[in-house]
């Protein structure tokens, strides 16, 4: 009895002085008002994702990826079929809603999916890409742990590991996976000590058998534009070592290029990667901003003569790394648009055939790799679907170091709970079965070779009482109709679009 009134008496205490501490503190309003009691503000503000995530949000409208998705994803990589019983939850008659056609006499799925040979006439070492692969994001981000379950998954799975901007660590190497190489505007690994790109480091290490692709970063589609920054007390000496900057010193990576300023300089540095690199496939990534952009480098390959053997197309609804609210919401274009943009100017020049399209933005489920296919892609990279087969649980604590599943943190005590051997091989079994149902869609509609896609297969609900494909929704370019006579709709940006430099006027 008398210890129970010695803990409550130690409470009352404590409470007060907390109260008074509130009272006079002059930063929190709240706290001043209500001492004590204010604190469960802060507490419920600060688990107010969770609340949201396992509480409130239906199955399928959740943010950025529904509870539905998640589950898939969590399944599939779990071995589980990931079916579903009652029908549909969404309202498949709402403007907006999107359906693929199938077939009165769908297809047998062929044995193997279908690859994607990447490497055009100037590249020696063509890759053969599979139809979904990791997506780019950087040790630093991720940690050791993830990076090696990606690659390990990767390994297993026949598909292929894009590195990120932030340089190619030991970890990516361990595991043996195929790697596709990015450089950003850092040049974080292959760079000199005021910044520069560093040709000779970047060709010993792009030499290495694991390396398969070289890919230069323009720009990302969760901050298009900006370039990242590494706060000083995450750029440890490992990381340091690994981005060739001073330890303990904020990394920052400048948000344009220093290689070229114009699109002919970065169609000749794309060349000359290539040629660094080995004759290895050489491309690029960006979010799309304007079209007149687009056809600027479009005319750069026609001058120089050469073109980058792939082009990776990133969506502003994309992006793993933190970013400013305002770049997040409302800067750059949709996969989508950005997408149907790439393709349709690359064949208006005529040069589709030589370039292959890689799409990257909220692709998880077969059903998205279908999509984008049609919507002109080759083949699709992923990341946060990636990071939840590994263990992400989209918790939104990337940019904090407080992972609570060891994938977005360098905290070694986090990242330790994140065990390789069991996550590479979540990561390979939801790669293959989600390759598998986009394959299996593919022969619902009657295909089995996803060159044999057509606009046609993807319709769209415009109104309540309409809907229509994309091939009648949309504007789709034949080869060499730019050179040829431009549509009205495109020959406002072509007439805009110059060689010599980007940010022609613009429709």
């Amino acid at each position: 009895m008398a210890r129970g009134r010695w803990v409550l008496g130690g409470a009352g205490v404590g409470a007060a002085g907390l109260a008074a501490w509130d009272v006079l503190q002059k930063k929190h309003t709240i706290l001043r008002r209500y001492p004590v009691v204010g604190h469960l503000r802060y507490l419920l503000e600060d688990i107010r994702p969770e609340l949201q995530q396992y509480f409130i949000e239906r199955d399928w409208d959740g943010r950025p990826f529904d509870r539905d998705t998640r589950s898939v994803v969590y399944e599939r990589a779990k071995g589980i079929h990931g079916e579903r019983p009652f029908g549909t939850e969404l309202d498949v008659n709402e403007v907006g809603y999107e359906y693929l056609v199938h077939s009165a006499a769908p297809a047998d799925p062929p044995e193997q999916p279908a690859r994607v040979l990447v490497g055009g006439p100037d590249c020696t070492k063509p890759y053969s890409m599979a139809l979904l692969n990791v997506s780019a994001m950087s040790f630093g981000a991720l940690s050791a742990n993830a990076i090696r379950a990606l690659n390990k998954g990767a390994a297993l799975g026949g598909f292929a590991h894009d590195t990120g901007e932030g340089g190619l660590s030991p970890y990516h190497l361990e595991n043996g996976g195929d790697i596709v190489w990015e450089i950003g505007t850092g040049y974080f690994g292959a760079r000199t000590k005021d910044g520069d790109f560093d040709p000779a480091t970047f060709s010993d290490k792009a030499s290495g058998d694991s390396v398969k692709c070289v890919s230069l970063k323009l720009s990302q589609g969760a901050k298009p534009g900006i370039g990242g920054v590494l706060p000083g007390a995450k750029v440890t000496k490992e990381i340091a070592d690994i981005r060739q900057v001073p330890q303990g010193e904020k990394c920052v990576s400048p948000s344009s290029h220093r290689v070229f300023h114009t699109p002919v300089e970065l169609i000749e540095f794309i060349g000359r990667m290539r040629e660094l690199a080995g004759g290895k496939p050489t491309g690029f990534k960006l979010c799309v901003g304007s079209r007149v952009d687009v056809l600027a480098i479009c005319k750069a390959m026609l001058e120089v003569g050469t073109t980058p053997d792939f082009i990776v197309v990133d969506g502003s609804e994309g992006g793993t790394g933190a970013a400013p609210l305002e770049f997040e919401d409302h800067v750059g274009m949709p996969l989508t648009h950005g997408l149907m943009t790439v393709h349709n100017a690359l064949v208006g020049v005529g040069l589709r055939d030589r370039v292959r399209i890689g799409a990257s933005g909220k692709v998880a489920a077969g059903n998205d790799i279908v999509k984008r296919l049609i919507q002109g892609a080759d083949y699709t990279n992923s990341a946060r679907a990636m990071m939840m087969a590994a263990g992400c649980i989209q918790a939104q604590r990337c940019h904090t170091d407080k992972c609570p599943s060891g994938v977005a943190t360098q905290n070694p005590r986090r990242a330790r709970a994140l065990d390789v051997g069991d996550k590479s091989e979540r990561v390979h079994r939801y790669q293959q079965a989600t390759v598998d149902e986009a394959m299996r869609i593919m022969a619902a509609m009657g295909v089995t070779d996803p060159s044999r896609l057509s606009p046609h297969q993807l319709r769209l609900n415009v109104s309540a009482t309409d809907n229509q494909s994309y091939a009648a929704l949309y504007d789709w370019l034949s080869p060499g109709q730019l050179l040829a006579e431009p549509p009205e709709a495109w020959a406002h940006d072509w007439a805009a679009a110059s060689a010599d430099h980007f940010g022609g006027r613009m429709s």
